[in-house]
């Protein structure tokens, strides 16, 4: 069985009679967005990342933030978990969005209508904050070889204005930070998966 089938079988066995919420998390680069995708793919389901919830630029800076963009707590977790609270109902919902060309959230940019029975939030911190798991209905756990998962991030950061030499340190020093955060949710996830 390979990683989409285990996980499409996980999500297909969740009661069908009403909207339900799947947690997809691992670490910076490790496929979370590619692999939500195709998840969706196979189960009809919506994909809901949790980028959105970035502060905005202006306030990490005010926070002293800026220089580790995408660690745990340069996010709006409240906002985050009010949304969560919000799809569980089942009514119509947006929820921002987010523009890497200049890292910032979008407001609004995203709508989930009330037909929209199978949500996928992926995000890199759904397993770490203890108020976000029990929100969700199932949770997957995505892990990928690091060496790729680096190389992976390196082309990310160059293709959207770092030099080699910015992106390469941002990857291995912040995202590699956060890595060693994320990890031990796999622990917690209902379903590791390891991609290739």
């Amino acid at each position: 069985m390979t990683a989409l089938d285990a996980a499409a079988a996980l999500v297909l066995s969740l009661p069908a009679d009403r909207r339900i919420l799947i947690g997809i998390a691992g670490a910076p680069g490790a496929g979370k967005s590619t692999f939500a995708g195709r998840l969706a793919a196979e189960t009809a389901g919506t994909v809901l990342p949790m980028d959105g919830f970035h502060l905005p630029q202006a306030r990490l800076v005010e926070l002293g933030r800026r220089d580790r963009m995408g660690a745990a707590d340069t996010f709006d977790v409240s906002g985050f978990v009010t949304l969560l609270h919000a799809l569980r109902t089942g009514a119509r919902v947006t929820a921002p969005g987010f523009d890497r060309t200049v890292e910032e959230p979008v407001a609004d940019a995203i709508t989930i209508e009330p037909a929209d029975r199978i949500l996928l939030i992926e995000g890199n911190y759904l397993l770490h904050s203890p108020e976000v798991a029990p929100l969700l209905d199932a949770t997957i756990f995505v892990r990928l070889d690091d060496a790729i998962r680096h190389a992976r991030l390196v082309a990310r950061h160059i293709a959207f204005g770092k030099t080699p030499e910015e992106a390469r340190a941002w990857a291995l020093g912040t995202d590699e930070r956060n890595a060693e955060i994320i990890a031990p949710g796999a622990e917690r996830a209902d379903l590791v998966l390891d991609l290739d």
